[in-house]
């Protein structure tokens, strides 16, 4: 497994490219899939001064790639802290369990978005990440100062457990997708632990259609 580090605005010590081939060690044994690690050392400034050295870790391998960043005041507990998250999603990659459609009374809308957690950079769908295509549109709400980022993509057909799948490499609580079973929109985001819950569209002409 090939590690490549780049370092912008900062330079990076013997000692941290040391530590991080040390910390990185067991990803082989969790994802022999990946045969390249990038990692991106930034320092970034803040205000009065101050600095921030944010650490940026991607996997490539065959299919989609698996991501962790972290921004602290020191690169060391930024790489501690970013390693960590990708442990996290590798693991619960390699020993997924099995996704199962149950028959419980579905959440409300409300109760499922409640649950959804935004912050960490967790707000999107995880395109980007797993090679669809997208494109990015900015617009006003009205005559509001409320501006909203929309962004399209597209991407093949998946299965509920693909979609967890790739929900997990990305790091993101939920993921849209085109559910191959349902031939619906639908989103499946996490709730606890291993629990997951999928919200599908269905539009009152399909609903008339069936019908």
């Amino acid at each position: 497994m090939e590690i490549v580090v780049t370092g912008r605005h900062v330079q990076v010590p013997d000692r941290f490219r040391q530590l991080l081939n040390e910390r990185l060690a067991k990803v082989p044994s969790l994802a022999p899939k990946i045969h390249r690690v990038d990692v991106v050392v930034t320092h970034e400034r803040v205000a009065r001064g101050r600095g921030s050295e944010r650490v940026e870790i991607t996997c490539r391998a065959k299919g989609p790639v698996i991501r962790a960043e972290a921004a602290l005041d020191d690169k060391y507990a930024s790489l501690d802290a970013a390693v960590d998250k990708l442990m996290e999603r590798l693991r619960r990659v390699n020993d997924k369990r099995r996704v199962s459609r149950g028959r419980r009374v579905p959440e409300s809308v409300a109760q499922a978005t409640a649950r959804i957690d935004t912050s960490d950079g967790a707000a999107g769908t995880g395109a980007e990440e797993g090679g669809a295509e997208e494109t990015d549109r900015f617009g006003a709400v009205g005559n509001s100062p409320i501006e909203v980022r929309e962004k399209v993509h597209t991407a093949a057909p998946m299965s509920l457990e693909d979609a967890v799948n790739q929900m997990e490499l990305v790091g993101h609580d939920f993921f849209l997708f085109h559910d191959v079973d349902t031939d619906q929109p639908s989103v499946v985001y996490r709730r606890r632990g291993w629990s997951y819950g999928v919200l599908h569209l269905e539009t009152e002409a399909a609903v008339a259609a069936t019908g």
